[in-house]
């Protein structure tokens, strides 16, 4: 059984890249010698996560997303399973973002519990779980709402040495506007039914080997956020005019820029 009381801190980098699917094919064989999968993996060879996203009335995490504000926060809760039955753990995140750095903080919850929160706005008396009071914290002080549900397959791998690397693929990546984690009727629409999301994620120096496999198989770093298109999707009333693919390919170009001042720079990642 996961522990309520547990808190979790996560930093590192995450260097995002979008493939094609033969693409993924290739570069994910490449990878088999130097990665095996992760603990979380099902028996099909993937395993689902669904994520709820809050913001503000008039969008304002999306806005800076957009912007590429450093510093900015990403509130989401997130699941493994798409159904409710037997009462799921739910982890409870709050993500904040310097440029292809991050730090998080996270804690489990029940199913239950969120929707319980969800109908009153506050946890049980009783919770002192650091994250879920600053969840709170800033549900109230910004006014957040569950704003959008994405989903998708992801399948995950870890360093064969033992590192903290760990590199993702995501695929069938769906969104729907949604009010709670588990909605009776929703209509996800995929996002990229043709494409793969890469996500190299790691804390130390890079090895020298994935940086040779990012570069003989050309992918380029490209800002990939799944919250900012399943708004695009659900609502292109509050979408940015600049929202593009020129322009987010920009904003990448911009925070790769950025990442040259911090002290591990990746911009050799397929900049």
């Amino acid at each position: 059984m996961l522990a309520r009381k547990e808190v979790w801190k996560t930093w590192r980098f995450e260097l995002k890249y979008r493939l094609s699917l033969q693409q993924y094919y290739c570069f994910r064989n490449a990878l088999l010698p130097y990665m095996e999968k992760d603990p979380f993996t099902k028996p099909t060879g993937s395993y689902l996560v669904r994520s709820l996203y809050f913001d503000t009335y008039d969008y304002q995490a999306y806005h800076e997303k957009i912007n590429g504000d450093y510093g900015r926060i990403k509130i989401r809760v997130r699941a493994y399973t798409d159904s409710p039955a037997g009462d799921p753990p739910v982890r409870v995140e709050l993500k904040t973002r310097w440029g292809s750095a991050m730090e998080k903080y996270s804690c489990f919850t029940s199913s239950s519990l969120l929707q319980q929160f969800l109908h009153t706005s506050h946890w049980p008396e009783d919770e002192n779980n650091p994250v879920l009071i600053e969840f709170a914290r800033l549900y109230h002080l910004r006014t957040l709402r569950p704003q959008l549900l994405v989903q998708y397959q992801r399948e995950g791998f870890k360093a064969r040495d033992g590192s903290n690397l760990r590199i993702t693929f995501d695929r069938h990546i769906c969104s729907a506007k949604a009010a709670t984690l588990f909605p009776q009727h929703s209509f996800l629409r995929p996002q990229q039914p043709h494409e793969v999301i890469l996500e190299i994620k790691c804390q130390n120096d890079h090895p020298r080997w994935l940086t040779q496999l990012v570069k003989q198989h050309g992918l380029k770093l490209q800002a990939n956020s799944k919250y900012a298109r399943g708004i695009e999707i659900a609502r292109p009333d509050v979408v940015t005019p600049m929202w593009s693919q020129g322009y987010y390919d920009h904003k990448t170009a911009l925070s790769a820029a950025a990442g040259k001042h911090h002290p591990h720079s990746y911009s050799n990642f397929g900049s």
